[in-house]
């Protein structure tokens, strides 16, 4: 054997080891002690004034209003555009793109009375403030048009 091998035996080794993990340990180990030198007291930690928090402004109801009027004419075009004999009693689905609104029209019949075509419905708004059910109703105007007479939620 040479001397070198000789010089370097198993028990050198773990020796070698030993000392190289303690050294790679504090190598890892001193950044992190430097980090916390300065120390961290909460004595010394000072409130964030730069971040707000608070409660949304009442105010955002009025989109949600118009989200709602949004929906009653979609429901409504949905309504006056529907062939009811071919519908046959089946849900008429609606979608609103503008408000992300979506639901069926339910429980849709003609009404004749005296000259003034009406259909009644009832209708679901599934929406992001939740799911509602209406009961509405719809007449033909004079100039040919629809107009909703009724749309309250139930």
């Amino acid at each position: 054997m040479s001397r070198i091998a000789q010089a370097f035996d198993s028990g050198q080794w773990s020796v070698i080891a030993s000392a190289s993990a303690k050294a790679a340990l504090l190598t890892l180990a001193l950044p992190l002690a430097a980090c916390g030198a300065g120390g961290f007291s909460l004595e010394k930690a000072e409130v964030d004034r730069s971040i707000i928090t608070s409660s949304a402004p009442s105010s955002p109801a009025q989109p949600a209003s118009s989200d709602k009027d949004s929906d009653q004419t979609t429901i409504g075009n949905a309504v006056s555009s529907a062939d009811i004999q071919e519908l046959g009693g089946q849900a008429v689905p609606w979608a609103n793109a503008g408000t992300g609104s979506r639901g069926a029209i339910t429980e849709l019949v003609e009404l004749k009375d005296g000259g003034l075509t009406c259909r009644r419905f009832n209708a679901t708004r599934e929406s992001f403030d939740g799911v509602a059910l209406y009961k509405g109703e719809l007449c033909m105007a004079s100039a040919g048009g629809w107009r909703m007479q009724e749309f309250n939620a139930l």
